[in-house]
């Protein structure tokens, strides 16, 4: 189902459904990956979003591992035209890099993640995590140049506050420099405290994409948790137990799959439809880790929940 939004006032036309690269090289091997990326193709969907430092956390790996089977599918495929790309820079735990958005951390960033996923110019590019040490003008000066070298297409800010998400902007504004134009927030049915308020009134006033990310809870919006059921052997299970696995998470289940139930539909379709019709939101970010979990979750574009039942689910994820 090939439908577009547009990213905010960006220009880039994007799938509702953006494709996470978070479990390439983790959860997913270069074979599974290849019919990951080809199955969301297939279905229509055209945004795939990864970063530099997926995945460091999997013994072994030293990051980018991500990016370079993106890299190897899209030589492979020849569709580099077809797709919008995203990655990012700037997040704890880069082995090859100090962590921060500073000048020489950003220049080299840039450099390894288009080298790795074989391209010219990446589509949206996103200081991944804020950095309080390194002053906005230098961070904003040196992404703005990327822009006007042609190497970025597009900014963006990820896991920033909204006060950093706005003085960013207004240092752009100020210097004339290219600003932030997408948002990466954590949010979900569960999770709206990074979103909702302050930070969704800047991105509503700068018209700022946002492609919200963890939209399933971790899995736990997905239905395959069951209240006095052991939990599933999943590398995520520890975490939602500990976040997700009491009253108000089950009461939430019970009215996903309510709501499910009346659309024909299944829980994780409701919660991607969810997210997708809040008005500020451009597009949802989940991740697949095979051809059939593709088809699940871009069987949420299209889904029309009706106002009654977005309503109903928003109060019960409060």
């Amino acid at each position: 189902m090939s439908i577009r939004r547009e990213f905010g006032s960006t220009g880039l036309q994007v799938s509702p459904l953006c494709l996470g690269g978070n479990v390439f090289g983790w959860t997913c091997d270069e074979q599974a990956s290849f019919g990951v990326l080809d199955a969301y193709v297939e279905a229509g969907g055209n945004f795939i979003d990864t970063a530099a430092v997926y995945s460091t956390w999997v013994p072994g790996n030293v990051g980018g591992e991500s990016e370079a089977i993106i890299g190897r599918w899209l030589k492979a495929r020849g569709n580099r035209a077809d797709l919008v790309i995203a990655t990012k820079v700037g997040y704890p735990g880069d082995p090859h890099m100090r962590a921060g958005l500073d000048r020489a951390n950003i220049r080299e960033g840039i450099e390894r993640s288009l080298d790795r996923l074989g391209i010219e110019q990446v589509d949206l590019f996103y200081a991944h995590k804020d950095d309080p040490a390194t002053p906005l003008d230098e961070t904003m000066g040196v992404l703005s140049e990327l822009v006007d070298e042609g190497l970025v297409r597009t900014l963006a800010a990820s896991n920033y506050s909204a006060g950093r998400l706005a003085e960013a902007i207004d240092v752009s504004d100020t210097h004339a420099l290219a600003h932030f134009e997408g948002y990466q927030p954590h949010f979900n049915l569960l999770e709206r405290a990074e979103l909702e308020g302050d930070a969704e009134d800047v991105c509503v006033r700068e018209g700022l994409g946002v492609a919200p990310y963890f939209t399933l809870a971790r899995g736990f919006l997905t239905g395959k948790y069951r209240q006095g059921q052991d939990l599933p052997a999943t590398p995520r299970a520890g975490g939602i137990k500990n976040e997700y696995l009491n009253d108000r998470g089950w009461a939430l289940l019970a009215v996903l799959n309510e709501v499910a139930a009346a659309q024909g539909a299944t829980p994780a379709q409701v919660s991607l439809a969810w997210v997708m019709k809040r008005p500020s939101i451009s597009c949802a970010i989940a991740s697949a880790t095979s051809p059939a979990q593709v088809a699940e979750i871009m069987g949420a574009v299209g889904l029309e929940l009706t106002d009654a039942e977005w309503a109903k689910l928003d109060a019960a994820g409060r």
